[in-house]
C-alpha cells in the first residue's frame, strides 16, 4: 500500500517529503493503516526481534552465561565451517537440489497455468486444479512415508523401473537416486499450488487484448506468446528473483525424514547439517554461524537476481 501513486506530482513529493505525505495519508485513511498494524507487529515481534540472537555466531554460547555473558570468539566458527570436511559437499548438494528444483518446477508451474488458462470447460478445469492442489496439503511426514513405500524393493515405482531393466532394489539405498527422488516428489506435491499465482495473474489480463489478437489472425499459440506471457512477465520476474534468493535454502524436513547412511553423500544439505549440529550435538554457536553465512549468501543471490532482471528490462523487487 503506497501513500501516493507513481504518477503523483514528483515536485509535491520532493517539497513535502515522504513522511509528511505519509502522515497526511494516514489522517485521510486511518482504517487502512490500522489493518496494517497487526502485520507490522507480527514481523517486529516474531521475525526481527529474535534476530539479535544471531550474535551467538560470534561467541562460544553457554546457556548458563546467556547471550551477552558468553565469551566472544569473533569469526572462529565461520573459519571452522570453511575448513570443515563436509563444507563443499554441503554446498554442492544444496545447489544441486535447489537448482534442479528451479530449472524443472518453475517452468512447469508456468506451463500448467498456461494450459489451464486455455481450457474452456469449467468442470474439467476445476477438476484438474483440485487434483493438482490436493498433494500440497498432504503432511510431509505422510509424503515421505509414501516415498519410502513406493521406492522400496517391492514398491510400485521400483517395479515400474524394473520393466526397463533396473534392478529391483530400494531406490533410497543408492545415493545417486536421491536428488531425482527429492525433486520429482516436490514436483508432484507442489506443482499445482505453485501455478495458482500465475493463474491469478492471467485473470487480470484485459480480455480485449485477446480479441484484438484474434482479429489480427493470431492463433492460440501466438496469443499465449504475445498476450499472456507479456501480461504475466512481471509476476514471473518477481517470483524468479525470490526463487534465486532461496537457492541455498533447502528444507531439512524432507532430508531428515528420508535420511539413511547410504544417501548421506548426496542428501546432506546445509539445513540438515545445521539441524544435526544445533539440535543433536548442541553446537549452538557453530550452527548459528552456518545459518548466518547461508542467509548472507541468499541475500547476495537475491540482490544479484534483482539487478540482472532489471538489466533485462523487467521490473524487480525494488
Amino acid at each position: 500500500m503506497k501513500p501516493f501513486s507513481k504518477n503523483t506530482d514528483i515536485g509535491k513529493y520532493r517539497e513535502k517529503g515522504y513522511f509528511s505525505l505519509l502522515a497526511e495519508d494516514i489522517r485521510k485513511k486511518p482504517s487502512m493503516y490500522l489493518m496494517v498494524i497487526p502485520i507490522v507487529a507480527y514481523f517486529l515481534i516474531f521475525c526481527y526481534y529474535p534476530m539479535y540472537g544471531a550474535i551467538i555466531a560470534f561467541k562460544n554460547y553457554m546457556p548458563i552465561k546467556g547471550f551477552l555473558g558468553s565469551p566472544w570468539v569473533g569469526f572462529t566458527h565461520f573459519k571452522n565451517f570453511f575448513k570443515d570436511i563436509y563444507f563443499w559437499r554441503l554446498i554442492k548438494n544444496t545447489l544441486r537440489l535447489s537448482i534442479s528444483d528451479l530449472v524443472l518446477n518453475f517452468p512447469l508451474s508456468i506451463i500448467l497455468a498456461l494450459m489451464l488458462n486455455e481450457v474452456n470447460g469449467k468442470a474439467f478445469k476445476r477438476t484438474v486444479q483440485s487434483l493438482s492442489y490436493i498433494p500440497h496439503f498432504i503432511s510431509l511426514v505422510v509424503v515421505c512415508g509414501m516415498i519410502k513405500q513406493f521406492t522400496s524393493d517391492t514398491g510400485i515405482i521400483t517395479w515400474f523401473l524394473s520393466l526397463f531393466g533396473m534392478e529391483k532394489t530400494s531406490l533410497l539405498s543408492a545415493a545417486k537416486y536421491y536428488p531425482a527422488i527429492h525433486v520429482l516428489s516436490a514436483t508432484w506435491q507442489h506443482l499445482g499450488w505453485n501455478s495458482i499465482i500465475f493463474i491469478a495473474a492471467m485473470s487480470g489480463i484485459d480480455g480485449q487484448l485477446y480479441e484484438a489478437a484474434s482479429i489480427d489472425g493470431a492463433n492460440r499459440l501466438r496469443r499465449v506468446w504475445h498476450v499472456t506471457l507479456p501480461g504475466i512477465a512481471m509476476t514471473i520476474s518477481i517470483l524468479f528473483i525470490m526463487k534465486v534468493g532461496q537457492l541455498l535454502t533447502v528444507g531439512y524436513q524432507k532430508v531428515i525424514l528420508l535420511y539413511n547412511p547410504n544417501i548421506y553423500s548426496t542428501a546432506d544439505v546445509i539445513s540438515s547439517y545445521v539441524y544435526r549440529k544445533g539440535l543433536q550435538e548442541f553446537s549452538w554457536s557453530y550452527s548459528t554461524a552456518i545459518n548466518l553465512f547461508n542467509s548472507i549468501l541468499n541475500v547476495i543471490l537475491l540482490l544479484s537476481a534483482n539487478r540482472l532482471t532489471k538489466k533485462l528490462g523487467q521490473d524487480g523487487l525494488f
